[in-house]
């Protein structure tokens, strides 16, 4: 039992009262928020507390586009604690999709990568005021946004100090900048939504079915193609889907919705390297040595 349960515990006792029962916490939860799965009212709810209430605001704003094609959780409630804020949304039964076989990832990812397609269909302007959202001709350039993956960032304060403890990684960051730098200028501007961290057991299938695409907080307007790109980025982390073939699947979906996106080739170099960028300097930040420097040497993959 982790340590803020007991605060956990006491919170929902005093907010929703005998409505309550049984907070139990969500297995390998992620790093900006703890999760716990509890019943209110005799319904399945997860309840998320976390530092930045804008990443519940993106959930709060997604879920009211959720439909049976594209499964969103609802989020009844977000607002604030002591020491945080909260959301409580509807738990949906499901594994996460890195959780998946093979033959099973096989059958899913044709599945979500429709769900994606259907996501880009729809006009999210509601959206467009929620959180670190950029606004249509507010705020930098689509490439001067992934431009500031170099620069300091408030949720990983003192990261380029930390990865510089690592010269060689460090070395390689910013090789991949300077390649980046040369590359964004010929990329033009996107509005798509991203979602930006599908397999971080955020997307959930059950028999073979996507039930439920969770945790938008990660989520900014751009180029769809990034969630792409992160597929074919963390594919070789997963050993067991090393036999399937990422590229077919990709190719067969971008002729079914009427053929390969323009510049894709380019547009995917750029995210692969951008992707690499962020996780050398999440992992460094983190202090995690060795996911900073597996990443450190796939983005070197990307420069050369």
């Amino acid at each position: 039992m982790d340590d803020f349960i007991q605060i956990a515990i006491r919170f929902m006792q005093n907010h929703f009262g005998d409505r309550a029962k049984g907070l139990v916490p969500v297995p390998a939860a992620g790093d900006w928020s703890k999760a716990y799965f509890f019943e209110l009212d005799g319904h399945d709810m997860v309840v998320r507390f976390g530092a930045y209430i804008n990443d519940f605001e993106k959930d709060r704003a997604m879920s009211k586009y959720g439909s049976d094609t594209l499964p969103i959780p609802r989020v009844v409630e977000v607002g604030e604690t002591d020491t945080g804020f909260y959301a409580v949304s509807e738990r949906v039964p499901g594994a996460p999709l890195e959780e998946l076989s093979g033959p099973h990832i096989q059958l899913v990812l044709p599945r979500l990568l429709d769900v994606l397609y259907d996501l880009q269909q729809l006009d999210f302007t509601d959206t467009r005021g929620v959180g670190l959202w950029r606004p249509r001709g507010v705020g930098p350039s689509w490439g001067d946004e992934l431009l500031s993956v170099a620069e300091p960032r408030e949720r990983l304060k003192g990261w380029r100090e930390r990865l510089d403890a690592w010269p060689l990684e460090a070395r390689m960051f910013d090789a991949g900048v300077e390649r980046l730098r040369r590359l964004v200028p010929r990329l033009p501007e996107y509005q798509g939504i991203v979602h930006n961290d599908l397999l971080n057991r955020n997307v959930l299938v059950d028999a073979g079915k996507i039930t439920g695409i969770i945790d938008w907080g990660n989520a900014f307007y751009g180029d769809p193609l990034y969630d792409i790109a992160l597929l074919v980025y963390w594919w070789s982390w997963y050993p067991e889907w090393k036999d399937i073939d990422l590229q077919e699947i990709l190719d067969h979906h971008f002729n079914k919705h009427g053929g390969r996106p323009p510049q894709m080739d380019e547009r995917l170099l750029c995210y692969l390297i951008h992707i690499g960028l962020d996780h050398v300097a999440y992992s460094a930040f983190r202090n995690r040595p060795e996911q900073m420097k597996r990443n450190a040497e796939q983005l070197l993959t990307y420069i050369q």
